[in-house]
């Protein structure tokens, strides 16, 4: 689904994962949608003050939102298009009509979990799903 390693990319593809809409982010954002917009589709470039608030939006470091990688370390380059390419995977897996009626009533934070969670290596899932296990038992008493 990523179009580009740009900012513009990344924007739009993480709106879409929150279920966003343009109007909502402009407004989380403090600014008219049209500007919002601009920055989807690369008329505009945000500034920091604009940058710093759309990290917080989504609860993610500058870093992470600017996709900002070291070009000299290879193994960081071949870590990020993998990652692009699960982020894809993720927004396709939840544009697909029968997710989107499942996943409708998910929150953002739920919606994090499962996108961080397919991030992790099987031996990783297999402990957090241990974790969740033995708090809802704990829960329980």
């Amino acid at each position: 689904m990523r179009e580009s390693n740009s900012l513009p990319a990344r924007l739009k593809e993480l709106r879409k994962l929150h279920g966003y809409t343009q109007d909502y982010v402009a407004a989380a954002l403090g600014i008219v949608r049209q500007t919002y917009s601009h920055y989807e589709t690369g008329r505009r470039i945000p500034k920091y003050d604009v940058l710093f608030k759309i990290s917080e939006l989504y609860s993610i470091s500058l870093d992470n939102l600017m996709d900002i990688v070291d070009n000299q370390d290879n193994d960081a380059l071949a870590d990020k298009g993998s990652s692009d390419n699960e982020l894809s995977k993720m927004l396709d897996y939840f544009e697909q009509p029968i997710n989107k009626q499942r996943f409708r009533n998910f929150s953002k934070l739920e919606k994090e979990l499962l996108y961080y969670f397919e991030r992790l290596p099987d031996i990783e899932k297999k402990e957090l799903v241990e974790i969740a296990k033995m708090k809802h038992r704990h829960k329980g008493r």
